[in-house]
Order: C-alpha cells, then structure tokens, then sequence
C-alpha cells in the first residue's frame, strides 16, 4: 500500500495498514517557520534556505526531505501569483511590515509579530457600481499553473496523494477582509442583496479557477482545498438561518460543479471553530472532509463527531494546538494522540495533523513528540 492508497482508503470509510499523516499537504495544515526552523535543527537536518510560502501565516515551505524523514503521506500544490501581481513587502518608519495582496487588501505585521492582519478594506462605499468597477484578479490566468502539472504528476507518479489549494479566502471570508468585519456583518443583516451580490461574485472567480485547475491538472489532483470560516469558538458566526438561507446554496454550487468535472474528487473544507451544527449541512452540499476538527472549540466532542457523522464525513486534523502542543508535557502529548486515535481513527475517515497549523511557539521536541505518538499509535493492524 502506497502513500496514496493508504488515504484513499481511509477517505472511502476503510481502515489502511496505518494512520495517514499530513503534514504541509496545505496552508491549513503547514507550520510556522520560526517553530520550523527548529525542527530542522532539532532533526539534524540542514536546508540552506527556508522559504515562507505563506506570507499571511507565515508558513515554511517544509523541504522535500523532511517529508519523507517523518513518513508524510500527503503532497500540497499551490497556485503561482498571477501575472499582474507580485508579492512586495515593505517597512513603514515605525518598523511595522506590510504589503498589499492580489485582491487589494492591505496586510500589516507589527515590528516583532508572527503574522499579517488585514488592515486595509478596499471596498469602502458597499456599492454595486464600485464592486463592478473593482480590480479583481483573475482566476483564469494561466500563469497560476504554470509547471504545476509536472509536479502534481511526480506526486502521483511517485505515490503520493495530491491536494491543491485556493488563491485565497473562500467566498465567504474574503467580503470581511475586502469590506472589514463589521461591515460585512452589517450587510449581511442590513444589505443582504449587496452582500449576495459580493459573494457570487467571489465565487464565479472560484468557480472558474476550480474550472482552469481541474481541466489542466485534475487527472493527478485527488483532493481540493475550501476553505471558509463559518464558525468560532462557542458556535457558528452567523445564525444557522442565515446560514442556510445565503452561505448553503452557493456550497452546494460550487462543490456541485467541482463534481461535476470530476466525480472522483474529493471536497475538503476547512471551518475553524465550532462547526458541530452545520456539519448535517455540509454533508449535504457534498463535503467530503472536514478540517480542522477544533477539539477545544464547543460541541467538538471527537468520540461524538465520529458516532454521529463518522460514516459520512472524514475528518482530518483534530490534534489540539490550542493548549496540548504548546503547552503539553510529552505524557499529556501522547494522552492527547491516543485519545484522538481511539475516537477518530476506527473504521478510517481519519487522516492525523494537528488542528490548523502549528505555531511559532511549539517546542521541536513536542512536534516530535506527537509524531512518534502516531508511530507507537497509528497501526490498524499488528501483523
């Protein structure tokens, strides 16, 4: 059983030889390059260069031969920039970094910080006829795959099983950060036509990049990449009215469409928080995996995930980050990684990573530490 067959068979609801592990497989599941660099040291490993991948969360790119010094069995591939936009981070006189994205979003880290916050919100007036006018980027543009289907097919060829990410914030999270929050949640209550109108729009661009990557690359692409937050940590952002009155419809939509061109893929969808009950909603509109599974979030219970949806959704992460990988001693790491195990892991549907990515300050030794937990842990079968 090759590195993709073992997820697969877990994706199909079956038990593998073993536990599939991702790390870096996306932007939701990647590290910190500061707590990267560590690893690699503590590792014994030596890279000359550490690439941050994403700027935003400040990802390393994790070098090939880490991968394979930890048995990772996922592959990540990720758009280029497109043509008209390159990345340019600057300084202001206070030593604060910022830059502006593709989307003309101004991002600002404060001198000494780990991450970019949103800072500049373009669409100030909330009009269609600005919305109309403004300069998005194009979904379509070739440059975005560019030799991207030469990797994903050596990820293939080599037995790896391959995802492919977004541009950006799905359609719905990228209106707070183009209107600000409290003014994307305003329209929502209070203009919900421009607020539709917003996020239809955002979603014919993903639409149509979901159409540019699955025709150029989907022979080799096993899983893509959604990502909206629709939840924090007591429950869900918006009313489960709202939600299924706006946000449900246009899902089904897309993933509809992404089936359609291709039946075999499968739709991971990324919701921080506490998702719990929507998820009877995102079964329904066809996704196929769940991530991050935020364990410390409300009704995130994993033994109570797994009875009541666990033949109907994989879920993929569900290690804490919040408290037991930073903060945990090795006991509390391997309690942790069993738990999860034991709750998540019978029948498959299950692929290990921590919840969301692991952060500038967790210890080398207790990213290890969970690693070699999966190792003692992660078998279904003794043979």
């Amino acid at each position: 059983m090759n590195q993709r067959e073992r997820v697969l068979t877990s994706l199909n609801h079956k038990e593998p030889d073993k536990i599939p592990y991702d790390l870096d497989g996306s932007n939701l599941t990647g590290i910190h390059w500061i707590a990267y660099r560590r690893l690699i040291s503590h590792l014994g490993i030596e890279e000359d260069q550490i690439f941050i991948r994403d700027p935003i969360q400040q990802l390393a790119n994790v070098h090939e031969s880490v991968l394979k010094r930890l048995k990772v069995d996922i592959r990540g591939v990720y758009p280029n920039s497109p043509s008209k936009w390159k990345m340019k981070i600057e300084s202001d006189i206070n030593g604060n970094k910022y830059f502006m994205c593709q989307y003309g979003i101004k991002w600002e880290m404060p001198k000494g910080g780990l991450y970019f916050d949103p800072v500049g919100y373009p669409l100030v007036e909330g009009s269609r006829e600005e919305l109309n006018n403004y300069p998005f980027p194009n979904p379509s543009d070739l440059k975005r795959i560019e030799g991207l289907k030469l990797l994903a097919k050596k990820y293939h060829e080599d037995g790896f099983l391959v995802t492919m990410s977004y541009i950006g914030g799905g359609w719905f999270e990228l209106p707070f950060w183009l209107r600000g929050f409290e003014n994307f949640y305003c329209d929502l209550a209070g203009n919900p036509k421009y607020a539709c109108y917003l996020m239809d729009k955002l979603l014919e661009m993903e639409i149509d990049y979901w159409d540019l990557v699955i025709s150029e690359l989907g022979e080799y692409i096993n899983v893509v990449l959604t990502v909206n937050d629709l939840a924090g940590q007591e429950g869900p952002l918006i009313s489960p009215f709202m939600y299924r009155k706006y946000i449900k419809p246009r899902q089904n939509k897309l993933y509809s469409f992404i089936k359609k061109k291709k039946s075999s893929t499968y739709i991971f969808f990324h919701c921080c928080g506490s998702v719990y009950d929507l998820i009877p909603d995102l079964i329904e509109v066809g996704v196929d995996i769940l991530n991050p599974v935020q364990v410390s979030a409300k009704k995130m219970d994993t033994k109570k995930l797994k009875k009541e949806f666990g033949n109907e959704i994989t879920f993929w992460g569900g290690i804490d980050t919040q408290r037991v990988i930073p903060y945990g001693n090795s006991r509390e790491i391997n309690d942790e990684v069993k738990k999860r195990i034991d709750d998540l892991a019978p029948g498959g549907g299950f692929i290990f990573a921590p919840v969301h990515n692991i952060q500038a300050d967790v210890p080398p030794e207790n990213v290890i530490s969970m690693w070699e937990s999966l190792q003692m842990n992660g078998r279904y079968s003794k043979d």
